[in-house]
């Protein structure tokens, strides 16, 4: 994740008024409204978050209160692993949550469907600032009717992270890599010649970078109107490409994060295909190998085709139950929507910004000496705005499950691509309702 912000403008002229608590599952739909001009802020915010983005709003709670002193904020970090059953438990029962909920880009499709009254609407308030954010994130922080439940808060634009000594060693030009064959092309020399497999993936157990090649073509699990696309041509070439990088020998079949760290510090891969957040973990994981890294974009699935999409992210939401929304949503803005701290937030928590004038700042044109000084973060600015918008709704997960069990079986064990998309798109009706595109 990754934001900054130094001013907010007063919620006089942004609040929320009529958005008090109430039960998610039986009130009608809280929209955040324009507040009466000249009202102060008071009382206490609370946030839920974890990790990083903890950290970075604990550090924004006290420059919030110094430009409104009658509000307190208190940041809980309530850990990953409880994040969700915490959050679903409190948007089913109406009560119980914080001013202000941390929201993975990938489950608000989820929230807004399943708890349509759950959230604060945020269209009107929101609304006029859309030009201004990654427009993936945008889109994925609404609903089918393009009603905006969360403020998109850091982008995961995908590149392709490489051991500039292993291409080296194998004379290879990153800059010759356009297409997912010339990777492949590329992998088999660097293997042949160093001993390095391309990158690392745990292909028994999931779809690995299926899901990422399918965005970069614009695809997703489901189309526009929330119809199943699982077994589009874009899955099919997908799945494809990570099929011949495992059958040349190019993918190191490993399970979990500290297997993922451990390959590339070892120089066991020569690539990661990552969100931008990767960058820090090089730098906080291995700084012995500062140097010895590039980054370029994705290769293309097809000649001229995109080159990024996203890989993680976050949101911030006011759940209608709310005791405090006027001040949730200041603060909410105040975090996302403001250069400096957003910045700010890419300098110390690495959260790379969703707000686009952000990236504006100086800081993402500067040489990045981790990276033998190329200025890296030009090239995620000009991508960000470029990663294809995919449709999530509340079924993704479900989806994600059944593409988890056709990868494996096509890779290891010879099984039909098509026949067997095909299935799980019929399993996915049958579970879902949904129509087959």
């Amino acid at each position: 994740m990754t934001l900054t912000r130094r001013h907010t403008l007063s919620l006089a002229a942004l609040g929320l008024l009529g958005a008090t608590a109430g039960c998610a599952t039986g009130s009608s739909q809280k929209t955040a409204k324009q507040a009466t001009e000249g009202k102060e802020l008071t009382g206490t915010v609370t946030v839920w978050s974890w990790d990083v983005a903890a950290t970075a709003l604990k550090r924004l709670g006290p420059q919030f209160t110094a430009l409104h002193p009658k509000v307190r904020i208190e940041v809980t970090d309530i850990g990953y692993d409880n994040a969700y059953d915490k959050m679903a438990v409190g948007l089913k029962s109406g009560s119980g949550l914080a001013d202000v909920l941390t929201v993975e880009t990938d489950h608000m499709q989820t929230y807004a469907a399943q708890f349509p009254t759950g959230l604060l609407d945020l269209t009107t308030v929101a609304g006029p600032m859309k030009a201004d954010f990654d427009p993936s994130k945008w889109s994925a922080s609404s609903d089918k009717a393009g009603k905006l439940f969360s403020l998109p808060w850091d982008s995961g634009t995908a590149a392709l992270f490489y051991r500039t000594d292993l291409f080296a060693t194998a004379g290879i030009d990153p800059k010759s890599i356009a297409t997912w064959d010339d990777m492949i092309a590329a992998g088999t020399t660097i293997l042949a010649r160093t001993g390095a497999k391309l990158l690392v993936s745990d292909v028994s157990n999931g779809s690995g970078p299926v899901p990422t090649l399918m965005q970069q073509q614009g695809a997703g699990y489901f189309n526009a109107a929330g119809d199943i696309t699982l077994d589009s041509p874009a899955t099919l070439a997908a799945i494809d490409i990570v099929k011949r990088l495992n059958d040349a020998g190019l993918i190191l079949n490993v399970k979990g994060w500290d297997a993922l760290v451990s390959a590339n510090k070892d120089g066991k891969v020569a690539c990661a295909p990552s969100g931008v957040w990767w960058a820090g973990t090089l730098a906080t994981e291995m700084p012995e190998l500062s140097g010895k890294f590039g980054v370029i974009p994705l290769p293309a699935v097809t000649a001229g085709g995109g080159r990024t999409a996203n890989n993680g992210g976050s949101t911030l939401a006011v759940p209608s139950q709310s005791k405090n929304p006027d001040a949730a949503w200041a603060f909410v803005r105040f975090c996302l929507a403001d250069v400096g701290n957003q910045v700010s937030m890419m300098k110390a928590e690495g959260l790379f910004p969703a707000y686009l004038p952000a990236l504006r700042d100086p800081f993402f044109d500067a040489p990045q000496k981790y990276f033998g000084d190329a200025p890296i973060y030009q090239m995620f600015r000009e991508q960000t705005s470029k990663i294809p918008t995919i449709t999530y709704t509340d079924d993704y997960t479900k989806a994600g499950d059944l593409l988890d069990a056709v990868v494996p079986g096509v890779l290891l064990r010879g099984k039909d691509a098509r026949s067997e998309l095909k299935s799980a798109a019929a399993q996915l009706a049958g579970q879902t309702k949904r129509k087959l595109a």
